[in-house]
C-alpha cells in the first residue's frame, strides 16, 4: 500500500517524464502545463507552449471539429474518449512538420463537478502510421 506521500511522487514522476506528452488546457483551450515528453515530441518548450492555444498542435484544417468536440466536452463534462480510448489524430511539430498522435483524456472537474480543463495524454505514432500505409499500398498492388 501506497503512502499519500508515495503517490504524490509517482504522480510528480509520470507528470514530469518525457515518455509521454501530457499537457492539460483550460476551459478555453489555452496551454497550463507542458511536460518535458510534450517538449520532445512537439519541439515546443514549456516556456514557448504556456499560456497558449492548442492551435499550435493542431493542424489547420482540423481545428474547427477539435475545438466543436473540445467545447461540448466542456460543456457537458462528458467524453467518449474519457475512458481510455484512443483518438488518432494528426498534430504540428514547431518546425511546422505534421505527425500523427494517439491519445487519451482525462477531464478535470472543480469540487462542484463542472469542467476546469482536460490533459490529454499523447504519444507520437508517425513512424506507425507510416508502415501501415506502406503495408496497405503493398497490399493494394497485389
Amino acid at each position: 500500500m501506497m503512502t499519500e506521500e508515495d503517490l504524490q511522487r509517482l504522480g510528480l514522476a509520470l507528470l514530469n517524464s518525457p515518455a509521454e506528452a501530457i499537457v492539460y488546457s483550460d476551459r478555453e483551450g489555452l496551454i497550463r502545463f507542458w511536460n518535458a515528453g510534450a517538449e520532445r515530441v512537439f519541439g515546443f518548450t514549456a516556456e514557448d507552449a504556456l499560456g497558449q492555444s492548442l492551435d499550435i498542435i493542431i493542424p489547420e484544417r482540423q481545428r474547427q471539429r477539435h475545438w466543436e468536440g473540445y467545447d461540448e466536452v466542456m460543456r457537458t463534462g462528458v467524453s467518449r474518449y474519457g475512458s481510455g480510448d484512443l483518438l488518432s489524430v494528426p498534430a504540428l511539430r514547431k518546425d511546422g512538420s505534421r505527425i500523427s498522435v494517439e491519445f487519451t483524456i482525462v477531464p478535470l472537474k472543480d469540487a462542484d463537478g463542472a469542467m476546469m480543463g482536460m490533459a490529454s495524454v499523447m504519444r507520437d505514432v508517425s513512424a506507425r502510421f507510416e508502415e501501415l500505409k506502406t503495408l496497405r499500398r503493398q497490399a493494394a498492388g497485389r
